[in-house]
């Protein structure tokens, strides 16, 4: 188990004493309580925990759509208060447009771009997705994973430094679910861009990360930090990956057989 890293200089992302708290009602709801974390650049880091733990809170906080009541996160030395184009959201429910198609919802951060840098862009991302031929789809007319491709090829169209992921996958069929993990894999393998990826999957968070964030149930503490040192693609029947997989559910608080 592995704990945040020394050095902030190093990092690209960095938290320090962060603290999240909610009222509800008369009740103040303690979501987050000294979180550190440090992700390096080119990173992929899976944050998981169980509903409720404050793993997506703690995604939003990073990406500057919530404010921290207490503690610190910077992204390359500078404090987080606000969203910044450069770190985009990837979420559950898609968030493509169903009035426009594939080609258009690739497209839309790149409106500020001459037309043909526009159309090439798009051409590439469609390619590094697997979705030619469905250039001019609507989005009723995908499946479930085809959206999600569709989603994840707008957020990187636009060149995004971070990616945040909240629970991308989640609302997809198992096989789907499979599928797009080695989609999603391939793509970081080829742009390295850092990736924050939040998940209740034990087996997700081992498939994809190269550490794994557990967090405590609520309020949201780091209970540990994994590293995954298991070259691509990784033989969920290794024995080393099934350790992994018990040291994750032995923080977690599950006791499991594996």
């Amino acid at each position: 188990m592995s704990t945040p890293r020394d050095n902030d200089a190093t990092a690209k992302v960095v938290v320090r004493g962060l603290g999240k708290r909610f009222r509800r009602g008369r009740e103040e709801l303690v979501v987050l309580d000294n979180v550190d974390l440090d992700i390096a650049r080119g990173e992929f880091v899976c944050i998981l925990g169980p509903s409720g733990c404050g793993k997506s809170t703690l995604l939003n906080v990073l990406g500057g759509f919530e404010e921290p009541d207490a503690g610190r996160v910077e992204i390359d030395g500078e404090p987080v208060t606000r969203p910044d184009p450069r770190r985009i959201f990837v979420f559950q429910d898609y968030g493509i447009f169903p009035w426009a198609t594939v080609r258009e919802n690739i497209g839309l951060g790149l409106l500020r771009h001459p037309a043909a840098e526009r159309e090439a862009i798009v051409a590439r991302y469609v390619e590094l997705i697997g979705l030619q031929g469905f250039e001019d789809s609507y989005p009723s007319e995908l499946s479930g994973g085809m959206k999600q491709r569709v989603a994840v090829a707008r957020a990187l169209a636009v060149s995004p430094e971070i990616v945040f992921m909240d629970e991308p996958l989640g609302a997809l069929d198992s096989l789907t679910r499979l599928s797009m993990r080695q989609e999603l894999l391939r793509i970081w393998q080829r742009e390295r861009m850092t990736v924050v990826l939040v998940t209740h999957d034990v087996d997700e968070s081992l498939q994809l990360a190269d550490r794994v964030v557990v967090m405590t149930p609520r309020p949201g503490r780091i209970a540990g930090i994994v590293p995954v040192d298991l070259p691509h693609p990784r033989d969920p029947g290794s024995e080393r990956y099934n350790a992994l997989k018990r040291e994750l559910y032995g923080l977690l608080g599950v006791r499991a057989e594996v």
